[in-house]
């Protein structure tokens, strides 16, 4: 195993009820040839300890134990061990079917690719054996050069395949040679992700979905309040403008994509201001709407967006008419969905 062809790369941190089922998912790949480097990020559950039995019976497993320091951390503590010609990032309470990396080496190898998109599934658990199955997918395409790929960039955020690490196969090579890693900061995927698009030139997209996005657990931080969502929001749109004029990409199809992205995100900001576990008060929670409200990107991205459903055109009546009460009342409607009936709100936010 001093050559692997994949080096596959999962940071543990209290999973404890799901790492078995992610660490079978990847031993039931019919692609063998793999390092599997699992970081135990500092557990305080039993985790770490599932990860060496399973390490004890598959001498592909290498476990990893170190202090916390978050999963950006804990990726690049592996990526600095990795040997294979290929890394592919896994999440601890995830899995994937078994062809994902058979079918995604095959397309790098067969199209010199620095990087394979494929689709993927969202499942929103609202029991214990009972889901809702979302796919995210786009068309086959082989992109060979960087302006094709920037050209149709759009259309693959849309869907949602350009934000996170593991629906894709990345040469370690092109990633390698500039230095890329994790920044350290929550929602590390997304500017990682930035950074390897940004100058990719060989680019290979599968209609095909492997990867299982489990939304289970209530203490995700996908489900989890953030009191500094709204400005990690606005610093994101500002990379994402970035990333666009560094393409020197600018037409009406990636404008009204950029709106729409913008104002989609603000509204689940406001959302997250009348999350139960918001700790300001009413008061401050309208004031920081109003504030919102005044930000003149808002208006910018009203002018361009184009919402792709009547419930998304009606969710943005308050915001246009900058009233602050009727915003607060819908953010609290959203939260209150979101909370009391998770098969409704994911029905909801997959037809937006």
């Amino acid at each position: 195993m001093n050559n692997p062809k994949v080096s596959i790369i999962m940071p543990v941190y209290k999973v404890e009820e799901y790492v078995g089922a992610a660490i079978e998912s990847v031993l039931a790949q019919s692609f063998c040839d793999f390092e599997f480097l699992i970081v135990d990020d500092g557990s305080p559950d039993g985790s770490g300890a599932i990860c060496d039995e399973y390490a004890a019976r598959d001498g592909r497993i290498k476990v990893y134990h170190k202090e916390n320091g978050g999963a950006p951390s804990a990726r690049n503590y592996a990526m600095d061990r990795a040997c294979g010609k290929y890394y592919y990032f896994m999440d601890s309470d995830d899995y994937a079917e078994p062809e994902m990396l058979a079918d995604m080496v095959a397309l790098a190898e067969e199209n010199e690719a620095q990087l394979v998109v494929a689709g993927f599934f969202i499942d929103t658990y609202y029991s214990d054996d009972k889901f809702r199955r979302d796919t995210m997918n786009c068309g086959d395409a082989v992109f060979k050069d960087a302006a094709s790929f920037r050209n149709a960039a759009h259309t693959f955020f849309d869907k949602n395949l350009l934000y996170t690490p593991w629906n894709k196969l990345w040469l370690r090579s092109y990633i390698e040679e500039r230095g890329l890693r994790f920044p350290q900061t929550f929602w590390d995927d997304f500017p990682f992700v930035l950074s390897v698009i940004r100058d990719a030139e060989s680019v290979v997209v599968t209609s095909k979905a492997y990867y299982h996005f489990i939304r289970k657990r209530a203490e995700s931080e996908t489900a989890a309040y953030r009191p500094e969502m709204y400005e990690k929001r606005e610093e994101e749109h500002g990379w994402m403008q970035e990333l666009y004029a560094h393409w020197g990409v600018d037409t009406p199809e990636s404008r009204e994509f950029l709106a729409r992205r913008y104002i989609e995100r603000f509204i689940g900001c406001l959302e997250n201001l009348t999350n139960k576990s918001c700790t300001l008060s009413k008061k401050e929670v309208k004031e920081k709407i109003k504030e919102m409200l005044a930000s003149p990107r808002v208006d910018e991205a009203l002018s361009f967006a184009r919402p792709r459903s009547r419930m998304m055109k009606l969710m943005l009546l308050p915001v246009r008419r900058k009233n602050v009460w009727l915003t607060y009342r819908e953010a609290k409607t959203i939260s209150f969905v979101k909370s009391r009936n998770t098969r409704v709100f994911a029905a909801l936010k997959a037809g937006r």
